[in-house]
Parts: C-alpha cells; structure tokens; sequence
C-alpha cells in the first residue's frame, strides 16, 4: 500500500514562511507543495517594479480604486478550492469594491483583481506559465507579464494574450479602466 504525501495547508505555510529559518528566502505554495523562487532579483527588476509601481499607485491613489501590495505580500488564491495554492505577485491591486477594510496581516484570503510579474533572468519559463495559470484559474482578471530584457510586456486576460513593445500603449481594462502607459516608460532612463 502506498502511502500519500499530504499536502501543505496555507495556514501551515504561514507558520512555516515565519520561522526564523526562513526569513531570508522566497517561497510559495503550489497546489500544497514549498517552492523557493529565484533569489536576488537585480538592480533591473526592481527599478522596473518600483516605475510600474509609481505609474500605477498613482492612478488607483488619485481615484481612491483600491489597495496595491509588493513582491512581499502573498495571496491564498483558492481558500475553498483543492489543494492551496499562496502566491508572492511583484505588483497586486485589489479593487475597493472587494477590500473595502485594510488587508489582513497574514496571507490575503483570495485573488488581486490585477498582477504584475517582472521576469527575472533567473525565471524559468514553466514557473512564469504556472503562476499565469494560476492567476488566471482562480479570479485574477488582468496580468502583465514584464519581460526587461526584451522590453515587451506580455498581457494576459482569461480571453487571451496580447504582446506589446516599443511604440505600444498600456491600459488598465476594465480592472482599471482610464489608465494608460506607454511600455517605452516601463524601461526608459
């Protein structure tokens, strides 16, 4: 008789992410399984984390939309749904219609409306694909997918792909509707 590995709970994740051990490293859950996600990111993945987040935070902040949280702040993105999964977005907003009160200290009990994931060139293909699917799997209405080296970003809704690059103008959709951005900016000097 083969025995079954049991799976990881959020809550048990939790309390894992929070010991001492492990306050240095980048983990998530995957269908109840610890991934450790790339290390140190670059000086280019955070300056272009840090314009997408200045762009953007000032948009939904002037329009009083929502709540916007960083590469630290981890989402439960199926707390009713199968084996959990917790993922770690660079960039997340969350509408005010859906996080009227200030987010929970702990992992955010579901999905951001909008994510954005700057690609690493420590980042595997398979690994960006999975986190696309999960997003997209479980409510997460927009995605953008940065790819700094190839300055392209790559947008992803549940109704498809659309790449954009030099010359192309950004928009928020119906996620965050009014706001634009041309792509040269995201990667500009």
């Amino acid at each position: 008789m083969a025995l079954r590995e049991q799976l990881m709970t959020a809550e048990s994740f939790w309390e894992y992410l929070n010991r001492p051990e492990n306050a240095d490293r980048r983990l998530e859950l995957v269908h109840g399984e610890i991934r450790e996600m790339a290390g140190g990111t670059g000086g280019v993945h955070g300056e272009t984390i840090v314009r997408l987040t200045i762009r953007i935070g000032t948009f939904v902040e002037s329009a009083h939309l929502g709540r916007m949280t960083g590469a630290e702040t981890c989402f439960h993105l199926n707390p009713e749904n199968g084996a959990d999964i917790v993922r770690c977005p660079d960039f997340a907003f969350v509408s005010l219609e859906r996080a009227p009160l200030p987010l929970p200290s702990e992992f955010v009990p579901f999905a951001p409306d909008f994510v954005v994931e700057v690609v690493s060139p420590s980042d595997r293909a398979s690994d960006i694909q999975a986190k696309l699917l999960d997003y997209l799997s479980t409510g997460v209405k927009l995605v953008w997918v940065v790819y700094p080296d190839e300055h392209v970003v790559v947008v992803h809704t549940t109704d498809g792909a659309r790449t954009f690059g030099h010359g192309t103008v950004l928009d928020g959709g119906a996620v965050l509707p009014g706001f634009t951005m041309p792509v040269d900016d995201i990667f500009s000097l």
